[in-house]
């Protein structure tokens, strides 16, 4: 399994968190893998084979080979068919709504080709030019040529938007929306109206992925020696507070989590 990540150009990187590549030559004795959400939007190419996401436990529709993925309110199975061959670019939460007209709301918990978000003859070009290309440096000059060209000057994200995720960001999901917003009721208001249009998810949903991110990240690094200290650390009530959110998210507890042959995938992400 190689996965790599990239650094945007600095024109791009308050927009864009990173890019990354992910190859995994097939085995049969692959399982599959849950993805848990991150509060991140992703635009995918895949050149190798199909991937499976699962709808039901024996379901499954086959992904876009390029599509955006968007924001996730729950965990999902994936599986590959044969051979895994990836690029994406991932976005920050406010990053993907300069680039699209389409409410960020209407993409979440889906897989939206990219020939339904930007025009269809745009699309195929950018995907045929990300498919031939021969290294992932053309790669992500191809998608940065893209992206620099789809930013119009006279639309930015409303700053109440990208404050509030900041304010996220910085602390690490754990501060309440009240706090934020000083409990300026006006302001909740138009946080509320234009969070879910610009982001896909509410204020709320988002802290809860973020704060998870956090503790993935602690649980997989042994940074704290038990799920109490854990809890504490990412400012949860308590030790019931922290499993519970981490079970509505992940769908297991955090012991259960640990050496989870389905969780090898999302586990790379977070080391």
């Amino acid at each position: 399994m190689d996965y790599q990540t990239y650094k945007p150009h600095p024109d791009l990187e308050s927009l864009v968190k990173y890019y990354w590549t992910l190859k995994v030559p097939f085995d049969p004795k692959n399982q599959k893998q849950k993805i848990i959400p991150d509060g991140c939007i992703e635009m995918t190419f895949n050149f190798g084979d199909k991937i499976k996401r699962y709808i039901s436990e024996s379901e499954y529709i086959f992904n876009p080979s390029a599509m955006v993925m968007g924001q996730r309110t729950k965990s999902y199975f994936i599986e590959p068919v044969g051979n895994v061959d990836t690029f994406a670019i991932c976005f920050y939460p406010y990053g993907f709504a300069n680039f699209v007209n389409t409410p960020l709301e209407n993409l979440v918990d889906q897989e939206t080709p990219i020939k339904y978000l930007f025009n269809e003859i745009q699309a195929n070009d950018l995907e045929q030019s990300i498919i031939t290309a021969s290294n992932t440096k053309e790669r992500i000059d191809i998608i940065e040529t893209f992206l620099l060209s789809k930013l119009n000057e006279e639309t930015t994200i409303e700053n109440i938007v990208k404050n509030t995720v900041d304010s996220l960001i910085s602390t690490n999901g754990s501060t309440p929306i009240n706090i934020i917003l000083k409990d300026e009721l006006s302001k909740r208001r138009q946080l509320e109206r234009h969070f879910k249009k610009q982001i896909g998810i509410s204020p709320k949903q988002l802290g809860k992925v973020i704060r998870l991110q956090s503790t993935l990240q602690m649980l997989l690094n042994k940074k704290s020696e038990t799920l109490t200290d854990i809890a504490y650390e990412n400012e949860y009530f308590d030790q019931n507070h922290f499993i519970k959110d981490f079970k509505e998210f992940i769908g297991i507890t955090p012991k259960e989590f640990l050496d989870n042959e389905n969780m090898v995938l999302s586990s790379l992400f977070y080391k």
